[in-house]
C-alpha cells in the first residue's frame, strides 16, 4: 500500500512538472492510452491534450499530494493546486478529482476533472468555453 502511494504521489508530481514546463508529448507518462481531462465545461481526451497545452497560459503549477483511497487495481484521488501565470502572476485555486488505474507499466491517472475554487466563494469546473477554439 506505501508504495502504491509514493508511485501516485510522483504521478502526480510528474504531471505537474509536464504542464508547467510545457512538455509535450509526454501524457502516456501520467495518464492511460484511454485517459481524460475535464475543464471549462468540456472532456478532452489524449489525442487533444498536445493543442491543450499550447493553447494554455504559461506559468507555474503548484500541487499537494493528493489525498488517495486505494481500491485494489484502482483508486480515488484529491489533489489541491494553486497555477501562478508567467506574466502577470495572477493565481488560479482549485484542486483535481482523479481516477487512477495501476496498468503494466505502473500506476496512470485515467481521468483527471478539475474544480477551481472563485474568489466569490463558490466552486465550478472554470467558464464553459473551449480553449482550442
Amino acid at each position: 500500500m506505501t508504495d502504491d502511494l509514493v508511485e501516485i504521489h510522483a504521478l502526480c508530481a510528474r504531471y505537474m512538472m509536464l504542464t508547467s514546463q510545457f512538455i509535450q508529448d509526454r501524457w502516456l507518462e501520467v495518464f492511460t492510452p484511454d485517459g481524460s481531462y475535464n475543464a471549462f465545461g468540456a472532456e478532452y481526451t489524449l489525442d487533444r491534450f498536445p493543442a491543450l497545452l499550447e493553447a494554455a497560459p504559461r506559468g507555474q503549477f503548484i500541487g499537494n499530494m493528493p489525498v488517495v483511497d486505494l481500491d485494489g487495481d484502482r483508486a480515488e484521488g484529491v489533489q489541491h493546486f494553486i497555477f501562478v501565470d508567467q506574466s502577470t502572476h495572477a493565481m488560479r485555486l482549485g484542486w483535481y478529482n482523479d481516477t487512477y488505474v495501476r496498468t503494466a507499466d505502473g500506476w496512470r491517472i485515467q481521468r483527471r476533472s478539475t474544480t477551481f475554487m472563485r474568489k466569490h466563494g463558490g466552486f465550478d469546473s472554470g467558464r464553459e468555453h473551449d480553449p482550442l477554439a
